[in-house]
């Protein structure tokens, strides 16, 4: 056997060890991100993690290196399982009379994936770059965020089985029905052209057809880079004023303007809790909080649903793979939703 083909021998035991080394990288990245940012912030920095300050920068830190890692992991997963596959051959699997179920089936599996808003965003991106239609991976995006295994413990144990139901039925009518609307919108033209190419060594290919595993690892690797580049001033943008406003809510103001008396409470809640970021079980404490108060609950899961489905850094995230039509539409037809769930749980629940 020649050099060469001793080296070309070696070649996919060279790329499989490569692969599982990143691998067993990102995993054990992943782990050591929370309790490294806890030591650094709170020991060796010593801020109090109680306060809004130290909070808000374990915040920055912790969520823009796990939202990195995903972005990476994610992108490079679907971009590899895509190549197997064309964006027409997805589409036409997913698309037209199947829409609904995948709406469904979208929308069960972002219920059992805990992502916050903004950690729901690398995977979105994925999924409209495999070609699952766009209408489908919106309700993903709505439901991942939304519901979720913690919010809906933390609501069993303090409002008990009522609520928790209704919570869960009303999360899931929300995305899929929105993610099914705006399917039916056709909105593809206001999702940006880089998103919808696949890409191999810098050019863009019509045919995955006769790709090399190197290939498709290559793909991954560069799919990886190009989103990275494209979107990371959005990445820090988005999670820094999500940093700015962690932990910090209008108690009072709610009291005041927010409370049963007020027919207008729900678009209220719903308005202060957009530019709000957290995920359910940041929010939970003071959605308690409010209730023991006595705001109607309807009012209080309305604010819970806003602020964990349509977060301003979400939003600020998004706007690098999406147009803002596109995406004042998707926070019209959601925050419509939302609106409508909060006066139907006053409607049938008791304050």
């Amino acid at each position: 056997m020649s050099v060469a083909e001793r080296l070309r021998a070696r070649t996919p035991v060279r790329r499989w060890v490569g692969l599982g080394v990143a691998t067993v990288v990102w995993f054990a990245l992943y782990e050591v991100n929370l309790p490294i940012w806890d030591w650094a912030v709170y020991r060796v920095v010593g801020l109090d993690p109680a306060s809004q300050l130290g909070s808000g920068v374990h915040f920055f830190f912790y969520d823009s290196i796990k939202i990195i890692l995903l972005l990476v992991g994610i992108i490079f997963a679907v971009t590899v399982l895509r190549s197997f596959m064309s964006v027409e051959r997805t589409r036409a699997l997913l698309g037209g009379k199947r829409e609904g179920v995948g709406n469904v089936m979208a929308a069960g599996l972002g219920v059992v994936t805990p992502f916050c808003s903004c950690s729901a965003v690398p995977a979105f991106i994925g999924f409209v770059a495999a070609g699952v239609p766009l209408g489908v991976t919106l309700s993903f995006l709505i439901a991942s965020p939304l519901v979720n295994e913690v919010a809906i413990a933390l609501l069993f144990g303090m409002f008990g089985i009522g609520p928790t139901a209704l919570y869960i039925g009303a999360g899931l009518v929300i995305a899929v029905v929105a993610g099914f609307t705006l399917g039916r919108l056709k909105l593809e033209r206001w999702v940006e052209p880089f998103v919808f190419e696949t890409r191999l060594g810098g050019q863009v290919i019509d045919s995955t057809v006769g790709l090399t595993w190197d290939d498709r690892i290559q793909m991954g690797v560069e799919e990886v880079a190009t989103i990275l580049r494209k979107i990371w001033p959005y990445l820090l943008v988005g999670i820094g004023l999500g940093a700015v406003i962690h932990g910090w809510a209008p108690a009072d103001f709610f009291t005041r303007y927010a409370g049963a008396g007020n027919p207008f409470a729900v678009l209220i809640a719903v308005g202060i809790g957009i530019p709000l970021y957290s995920n359910a079980a940041g929010i939970m404490p003071l959605v308690q909080a409010l209730h023991d108060k006595g705001l109607p609950m309807g009012t209080l899961l309305a604010f819970m649903m806003a602020v964990v489905a349509l977060s301003l850094p979400e939003m600020i995230l998004l706007r690098r793979v999406l147009k803002p039509p596109l995406i004042a539409t998707f926070i019209a037809v959601t925050g419509l939703g939302i609106i409508a769930v909060g006066y139907l749980f006053n409607a049938i629940l008791p304050s």
